[in-house]
């Protein structure tokens, strides 16, 4: 009898195999996506909605508008100067050029992004485990590593976001105030050093990672972190400067002997993150520059001041992105392993 009414009522017929094929349809999707993806999409938006992500963004986007002005103003007389040999790269200047009130955009940039890192991974373990939440996600029918691994890709497309956003914002505003227009070099310079600021960010999120795995308090885990910041961006320098006042001696000394300690003194401050990032975005963003190390007479004799091309450029900064990298990768294998090897209990 209910067969024949459907026959008699089509449209009733019909809107219910819609209906239904429209639910089979939002089930078969709901089914495809893999649980790591459902992780990240929650992890992605914690942080998003989080009042420390609110307040670093709206610290550093106003720090970098206060860097961006006092650029323009210092815009006219950068370019005023014919014998640069980064006249060409007028647009670059908008992220290096300052009167002195402010630094300006990429020192900012290397100044907050550690704290931006530390901040998104400082409690993602151990906030977990003190609250219960860690023993109830294991014992959903999914993997260990999917839970550390969703908090490293869900920071890292936040921060991702964060910097691409910013960037292009930092680029529009330039155009807009300035009437300049980056050349395509320019801008392919300004997407590189937007790559390096991801993954000098990463380092710091990858060690407060750590850091939130080897502690149980969230707290420790924070000071934890920005101690070792303060060490590597403040401390350490004054420890190299003591050790070359130490190798280094007042009179008058070979000059294959001084280029050997200073060799070493740059050898010793290129293990610091910063260092690093200090080199490549100097070498991104002023095309001129050709070397990072001690240069001997015969390698400056003959040489013409002028802009390198890009390529030249990644060249130069390739030990600086593989040791950001490699230190990236240790942290999160560290990580990685202990917290694959830490009991888990109620």
């Amino acid at each position: 009898m209910k067969t024949i009414d459907k026959l008699h009522n089509p449209i009733s017929f019909i809107k219910e195999q819609i209906a239904s094929s429209l639910l089979q349809t939002k089930t078969s999707k709901q089914e495809k996506i893999h649980p790591f993806w459902v992780m990240v999409q929650k992890e992605t938006a914690d942080h998003i909605r989080s009042w420390r992500f609110i307040i670093l963004l709206t610290l550093i986007v106003l720090t970098c508008f206060g860097a961006l002005y006092t650029s323009i103003g210092s815009l006219q007389e950068a370019l005023s100067n014919t014998k640069d040999p980064n006249h060409a790269f007028a647009f670059l200047k908008l992220l290096t050029a300052t009167d002195g009130t402010l630094p300006p955009y990429h020192v900012f940039i290397g100044f907050l992004g550690p704290l931006l890192g530390i901040s998104l991974g400082f409690d993602a373990i151990n906030s977990e485990m003190n609250n219960g939440s860690l023993v109830r996600i294991m014992a959903q029918p999914v993997h260990r590593d999917y839970l550390i691994n969703a908090k490293f890709t869900a920071a890292l497309i936040t921060i991702s976001m964060l910097f691409f956003s910013l960037s292009l914002l930092f680029v529009g505003c330039g155009i807009l105030v300035t009437g300049l227009t980056p050349s395509p070099e320019e801008f392919l310079r300004i997407l590189a050093f937007t790559v390096l600021s991801i993954l000098y960010v990463s380092f710091w999120l990858n060690l407060s990672i750590l850091f939130s795995v080897k502690f149980r308090q969230a707290a420790t885990s924070a000071l934890t972190s920005i101690a070792v910041w303060l060490f590597f961006t403040v401390f350490y320098q004054f420890a190299v400067n003591i050790i070359a006042r130490a190798l280094i001696p007042a009179n008058g000394v070979d000059p294959m002997k001084m280029l050997g300690y200073k060799k070493l003194i740059m050898g010793l401050m290129h293990i610091v993150p910063s260092q690093l990032f200090n080199d490549a975005t100097t070498t991104l963003l002023v095309p001129s520059v050709r070397s990072l190390g001690p240069l001997s007479y015969s390698q400056m004799y003959g040489a013409i001041p002028s802009a390198l091309p890009l390529k030249e450029s990644l060249l130069i900064v390739w030990p600086q992105l593989t040791g950001l990298i490699a230190a990236t990768v240790l942290c999160f294998a560290i990580t990685y392993y202990l917290f694959m090897r830490r009991e888990i209990r109620a």
